[in-house]
């Protein structure tokens, strides 16, 4: 029987206020639905776009459920958003995807657990619950390797690295004596992302690999497409497809990769919602993940993905507003620089504000020009206040 479809016209909530979440907005709006968005901040991004902005907890599950009473599904833009959260949200309105999916990827033991019960790469690693876990984990992974929280690490955030001489008990009390999983250090030829969109009659379709550079652990710059063999590009779409079928998963899920000098392929870490790496399809792919975020979780047919031309990416965080407002004027007088801001009422260095997007006949052009557009925001703005 074929899954009865959400219409345009109807509401969909989103947990979580963010800028994937205004990006979604945007999408949903175009497509002629009503957003609702429940977040515990006030102002956000994705309330400047949604009809309706709750401000409550995650944890206030009474709220949780009158918000999901009031819409038709319910999707994240935030994969922190507790099981009992996703659970309560579910007693009222479709869930996708499901708060099953979003506990394995929200959590890198059980996200480790599952990846390696379904024969899929991952770097070496040990679960890490007390000190001396801890101990038998580096005796048993090396050093050198990387410490990171089981939960709520992102960008870098919550993890620390154990060379030769590190103090591993120290280590482990910087990071609050919480869960953590141990993971080998790879010699990383290059990191690329794929991004896929599982329907609701099962139907998948894929992005084209991204090739991602990060910068303090933050992303840094995306281009497309990924200069990888197409073998590879292959084998990252297929490990996506066999998580998605995996998790059952409905929505639009993200594999973070890295790709070993001696070759080998290897999963990162699963993000169970759009990401920062794919922001580029919203000018240079036929359909955007986020539109395909809204095809995926209302049932509908799932859109092309194919990339119209070469692009690039740029990050722009809080950093460049240090010295005053960038000069917008200088990077859009670059007549293929597309600007997206994300509507945040304050800067602070490493907080993501905006990205850049350029499109061009090859993706070293489209390097090359965003790159160009991003360092025209500091420079113009320093000739406009006479440095």
């Amino acid at each position: 029987m074929t899954p009865r479809c959400i219409n345009p016209g109807s509401t969909i909530g989103v947990l979580g206020g963010g800028q994937l979440g205004r990006m979604f907005a945007m999408a949903a709006r175009r497509l002629g639905y009503r957003v609702h968005t429940l977040a515990p901040e006030h102002d956000t991004p994705t309330g400047h776009i949604a009809d309706v902005e709750v401000v409550a907890s995650y944890d206030d599950l009474d709220q949780v459920r009158r918000f999901a009473r009031g819409v038709n599904v319910v999707t994240f833009e935030f994969e922190n958003v507790p099981a009992a959260a996703a659970a309560a949200a579910a007693e009222c309105a479709p869930v996708r995807p499901s708060g099953a999916a979003l506990e394995v990827a929200q959590h890198r033991t059980r996200e480790k657990r599952f990846l390696t019960s379904h024969g899929l790469p991952v770097a070496p690693y040990a679960e890490v619950h007390d000190e001396a876990g801890l101990l038998a984990a580096v005796a048993r992974v090396g050093r050198p390797s990387v410490l990171k929280t089981a939960a709520l690490g992102y960008d870098g955030k919550g993890q620390v690295a154990i060379g030769p001489d590190t103090d591993v008990a120290a280590a482990w009390a910087q990071l609050g004596h919480r869960e953590c999983v141990l993971e080998s250090f790879i010699d990383l030829e290059r990191e690329i992302s794929v991004i896929g969109a599982r329907g609701v009659d099962g139907s998948t379709a894929f992005f084209d690999p991204f090739d991602n550079t990060h910068r303090h652990h933050i992303l840094d710059l995306t281009l497309s497409p990924a200069d990888i063999p197409a073998s590879l590009a292959r084998d990252g779409v297929e490990i996506t497809r066999a998580v998605l079928d995996g998790l059952d998963y409905v929505g639009i899920l993200c594999i973070e990769f890295f790709v070993a000098r001696d070759g080998r392929l290897l999963v990162n870490e699963l993000a169970p919602r759009p990401h920062n790496s794919g922001h580029l399809t919203f000018d240079a792919c036929r359909t955007s993940q986020f539109e395909q975020q809204v095809r995926a979780i209302c049932g509908f047919p799932l859109g092309a993905t194919d990339l119209l031309q070469p692009a690039a990416m740029v990050n722009l965080l809080g950093d460049l507003w240090a010295d005053g407002e960038p000069d917008w004027t200088s990077a859009l007088a670059m007549p293929d620089v597309k600007l997206h801001l994300y509507g945040k009422a304050s800067a602070r260095p490493g907080r993501k504000m905006g990205h850049l997007t350029v499109l061009a006949p090859t993706r070293e052009l489209a390097r090359e020009r965003a790159l160009a557009a991003r360092g025209l925001l500091v420079s113009g703005q320093a000739a406009r206040t006479g440095w």
